[in-house]
């Protein structure tokens, strides 16, 4: 049985993970801590579990064995670094760090600890996504020179977004830091190390962070990477659009399709089944020692690229 500690409530996505851990037959919730004590003790509630209102504390709990990271990302470094340390196995929301420096430091605990590890990149769990990477792989398309990937909603538009979500301090960014890091991932994913970035941000419904993002990569092939999102997008489908010296792969779109063409029409092929979910992936890493493909490195490798992206607005 995994002990599983819940560390912050902060992340829209933190009742949805904590439904699957306490789902999970493998797991127990035993604890949680959180930064926000009001919020923190009606989650504790919700989950069943101790609310614990000092971090140290929570940590050297006998019962917690790992560590589920929903806290705002400004906190993160020092969240998991110190969970790393106290020999928690963990399991965090994405952005790691708004720097690449600071996520180094994160990564060099995590490795000195030996804990399991696990970013949440469930895009990559996807079947239609990994029949994309197969296929560029192995050269379907030939050499890649170009990839749009295109992910967008209206949680600005239509007011469903937190606002905690437009805090800058504690968010580091907007539309492209949040909705954005899907697209981002995906990218270094097919493509591979970035050499430059530059991007347009601007402000449609919101001002404290950009709404509405572009991102523009270059890599050492001469190949481009287009990462584009939004919070101000209506009834705007999901594309990705993938471009080699042999063909294009195109997904998405207002058909919801993956395709391809290397010279003879548009194909639709096969698509495998999707991976277990990020969660699942990191309960069985712990359990059965089975590998976790999205580990300290890909956390890094995303701090990196968004660094770059936030660091040349245009």
């Amino acid at each position: 049985m995994i002990n599983v500690g819940l560390a912050g409530t902060w992340h829209v996505h933190f009742e949805g993970y904590a439904n699957q851990i306490k789902n999970d037959p493998k797991c127990r919730i035993t604890a949680l801590w959180d930064a926000d004590e009001t919020g923190g003790r009606k989650a504790a509630e919700q989950f069943g579990c101790e609310f614990v209102a000092d971090y140290d504390a929570f940590l050297a709990r006998a019962d917690v064995d790992a560590v589920m990271v929903c806290t705002s990302t400004n906190l993160h470094k020092d969240v998991i670094i110190k969970a790393a340390k106290a020999g928690k196995h963990i399991f965090t929301e994405k952005v790691l760090c708004f720097t690449e420096a600071d996520a180094l430091e994160v990564a060099q605990a995590v490795k000195d600890s030996g804990v399991k590890f696990c970013i949440s990149f469930p895009w990559r769990s996807r079947g239609d996504f990994l029949w994309v990477k197969e296929a560029v792989d192995s050269g379907l398309i030939g050499e890649v020179n170009y990839c749009r990937m295109r992910n967008a909603h209206n949680g600005a538009s239509s007011g469903w977004l937190p606002a905690s979500f437009y805090e800058k301090e504690t968010c580091g960014g907007g539309a492209m830091m949040d909705l954005g890091a899907h697209s981002m991932y995906f990218l270094n994913w097919i493509m591979g190390e970035p050499v430059s970035a530059a991007s347009a941000f601007t402000h449609v419904k919101v001002q404290s962070v950009e709404d509405n993002a572009v991102t523009i990569i270059t890599y050492k092939n001469g190949a481009i990477g287009v990462s584009e999102t939004a919070f101000v997008a209506e009834n705007n489908p999901f594309e990705l659009e993938i471009v080699g010296s042999k063909g294009t792969i195109l997904s998405g779109g207002f058909m919801d399709k993956t395709s391809y063409n290397i010279g003879d029409g548009w194909v639709f092929p096969r698509l495998p089944k999707g991976k277990p979910s990020p969660i699942e992936m990191w309960t069985d890493g712990i359990e059965n020692g089975t590998p976790i493909p999205y580990g300290i490195d890909d956390a890094v490798a995303l701090s990196k690229i968004m660094e770059m992206a936030y660091a040349n607005i245009i």
